[in-house]
């Protein structure tokens, strides 16, 4: 299966927050982070009890994020259940 998804990606803005958005208002914890790459918010992986990028997806409709893990760079399409090795 194709995905074009990741096609023309415009740059987003990384925010400045230093962890999962909602987990930190919720003063609750996550496993790791995930970055959408249409608005650049930030929230927990579906490791995470929370599953905020998840949420996140189904709440937008955005269809792409990476990890921002340190030396991760792979990206994942919600809507075509794709992994993509390298997204910068």
């Amino acid at each position: 299966m194709s995905c074009h998804h990741f096609d023309d990606l415009k740059p987003v803005k990384r925010s400045s927050t230093r962890g999962c958005e909602e987990c930190l208002k919720m003063h609750s914890y996550w496993i790791h982070l995930r970055e959408c790459l249409v608005c650049g918010h930030v929230a927990c992986c579906d490791s995470s009890p929370n599953k905020h990028a998840t949420k996140h997806f189904h709440a937008t409709k955005h269809p792409v994020m990476r990890s921002i893990e340190p030396d991760e760079s792979w990206g994942w399409c919600f809507v075509d259940e794709v992994m993509v090795e390298s997204v910068e």
